[in-house]
């Protein structure tokens, strides 16, 4: 089996790494457009999917796995910010509030796709404009949906509660992935 991981994010790498899997990056390339009226608690799998049904063929031998993760709170859907006054307003949406991360994953073979999502819900304590200016400075979230990512300074000193995957939150639901893929 060869294993192809379509993600160029440095956390989803590290995570599949240390699940024991060899496997070679690949690049994806679709618009990662969602439907106008989508569910929520869809998207994410959506994503996966699109990811996948982009890719090119898969020969025998080879599985791919795409992943995407958004964040949600108050019924809106926060992606990845278009910039640091994105970020900050982002940022201060999450302030002090309870939000959920969905994390879509998409295993796919040359005759079977199965897509799954996880979700966590995620507490954060009041952050303070200065708080905002630091992490953003220092920890540059722009390719995180939601603008954080729980494993950085802010997931450290102002997440209060999580219920779910630390793994899901961080991009790559391990514990789905690992039992899809020893399945296949």
């Amino acid at each position: 089996m060869k294993l192809l991981l379509a993600s160029q994010s440095p956390r989803r790498k590290e995570l599949l790494s240390s699940l024991g899997f060899e496997f070679e990056v690949v690049k994806t390339d679709c618009e990662e457009i969602l439907p106008d009226h989508i569910k929520i608690e869809e998207a994410a799998a959506y994503l996966s999917q699109l990811k996948a049904d982009t890719f090119r063929s898969l020969i025998d031998d080879e599985v791919l796995l795409t992943s995407d993760t958004v964040v949600a709170i108050d019924d809106q859907i926060l992606g990845k910010p278009a910039d640091e006054a994105d970020a900050r307003k982002m940022l201060r949406q999450l302030s002090g509030k309870t939000h959920q991360v969905y994390t879509g994953i998409t295993v796919k073979t040359a005759d079977r796709s199965i897509t799954e999502t996880d979700v966590a819900d995620v507490t954060f304590d009041e952050i303070t404009d200065e708080e905002i200016g630091y992490y953003i400075q220092g920890y540059k979230p722009f390719d995180k949906a939601g603008s954080y990512g729980i494993q950085e300074w802010l997931g450290m000193a102002k997440i209060t509660s999580m219920t779910g995957s630390f793994y899901t939150i961080m991009g790559l639901p391990t514990h789905l992935v690992y039992k899809i893929l020893r399945e296949i």
